[in-house]
């Protein structure tokens, strides 16, 4: 793998690897697959120093690049955030092995006994921008799922992502996994992406993690199967039955806890009749906390907002901004969200239980939620200890995609010498 201009060879030679390992990784203990997670976060925390540099040398390449505020920090690395991925990798060693698990288990008149049984998927493609702690996340779940896994991070993460992998390479090695099971492309050409996307042979699916442009370009070009991370379009619907103190902290949190995520808020609908209660108490509140408001005509009596324009709807802004309206009911929320969302998250925000199940049951995102912050939308609030993404797509895997959702099953099928009549 020396010449890296021979990318397609490159890429030949880590798909195959990667298919070699997956015959060590299907049969591979919980125990040894626990042993090498655990490793892993030992040393990314011991290598933290060294990781926090490499980052320096990738936060300077993004400036360099004139990447927005919101982009620089999902590229930030701290003391606190690989804690934070430290907690991830052991939270995914603790959770139980889904290889194996039975799904269902019945007889059948004939005398088969069959059972359906979680199996790994094969080699995984995991495509991603900016944020480093992918490369420890993907790593860890593909791992626990008994895939291989070829990580092709984004140019601006190149030097964190190489030695948070070095990490997970640890790991692997002194639990006696090839270390083959956990690949990083070598290389910021772009050439390796396109070539991922056609490598039938070797990778059995791809999991695009970034922006509406990547994500389109994994859509069109690839001929391996693809789990779809689509935008965090994420709306917020305050109900005329909302309770003012609920919707104030769950909109602010949303909306400004980390505004760089893809569970962040970005649009508000708010029913017309407390717009100028509730409505106005919350917009003010985050024009306070420095988030620019674009919103329609019938919020602009509200000083300091901005006039909404035809392109602020179905907007992922990631960053402190925000787009706002107000709706007649429910359904007019519900039909904005059809036609302005991304089927990532949407929430609402009411006291009156038969408004939300409306909303829960007449929309069809990948995650619905009711009074409460769409900062949850993350696999790790899940329960899920970390995720690849959040599909959006609905074939095989849908929401957080952690561990069991990065297997496939088989079916087992028990006789004693029986035959069909």
């Amino acid at each position: 793998m020396d010449d890296m201009e021979n990318i397609p060879a490159l890429m030949a030679e880590i798909g195959a690897k990667a298919r070699a390992a997956t015959t060590q990784l299907a049969s591979a203990s919980e125990e040894r697959k626990h042993a090498a997670l655990i490793g892993a976060a030992e040393a990314v925390w011991r290598k933290r120093k060294e990781i926090i540099d490499a980052n320096a040398q990738d936060m300077a390449y993004g400036r360099e690049k004139g990447l927005s505020d919101a982009m620089m920090d999902r590229l930030m690395l701290d003391e606190p955030r690989i804690r934070g991925m430290v907690d991830g990798l052991r939270s995914v060693a603790e959770q139980a092995d889904p290889v194996g698990e039975v799904i269902a288990d019945w007889d059948q008149p004939s005398g088969l006994n069959i059972q359906r049984v979680r199996t790994p998927l094969g080699v995984i493609g995991v495509i991603y921008e900016s944020r480093p702690n992918v490369t420890a996340d993907a790593g860890a779940l593909c791992l626990m799922a008994g895939n291989a896994v070829i990580l092709r991070g984004g140019s601006e993460s190149f030097h964190s992502s190489r030695a948070i992998h070095a990490c997970l390479q640890d790991g692997l090695r002194d639990a006696g996994l090839p270390e083959a099971a956990v690949q990083l492309v070598p290389t910021r050409d772009r050439a390796a992406v396109r070539e991922m996307l056609t490598m039938t042979d070797t990778i059995d699916v791809i999991v695009p993690r970034g922006g509406k442009g990547l994500v389109g370009l994994v859509q069109r070009e690839a001929r391996v199967p693809v789990f779809a991370h689509l935008e965090g379009i994420v709306h917020i619907y305050i109900d005329a039955e909302a309770d003012p103190e609920k919707a104030l902290k769950v909109v602010l949190n949303a909306k400004t806890r980390r505004t760089g995520i893809c569970g962040a808020a970005e649009c508000l609908l708010i029913h017309h009749s407390i717009a100028a209660t509730i409505g106005q108490g919350i917009i003010r509140a985050l024009m306070d906390a420095g988030v620019e408001v674009r919103a329609d005509a019938a919020l602009q009596t509200i000083p300091g907002t901005v006039a909404a324009q035809p392109d602020d709807w179905g907007r992922e802004y990631l960053d402190m901004t925000v787009a706002a309206r107000t709706v007649q009911d429910v359904e007019e929320a519900m039909a904005h969200i059809r036609q302005y969302g991304s089927g990532h998250t949407d929430c609402i925000l009411t006291e009156n239980p038969e408004t939300a199940n409306q909303f829960l049951n007449g929309l069809d995102s990948a995650i619905l939620m009711h009074n409460a912050s769409t900062q949850f939308a993350d696999g790790g609030e899940f329960g899920m200890g970390a995720e690849i993404g959040i599909a959006t797509g609905k074939l095989h895997a849908r929401g957080p995609v952690g561990a069991s959702q990065l297997t496939s099953f088989k079916y087992l099928v028990r006789g004693n010498g029986t035959v069909r009549g």
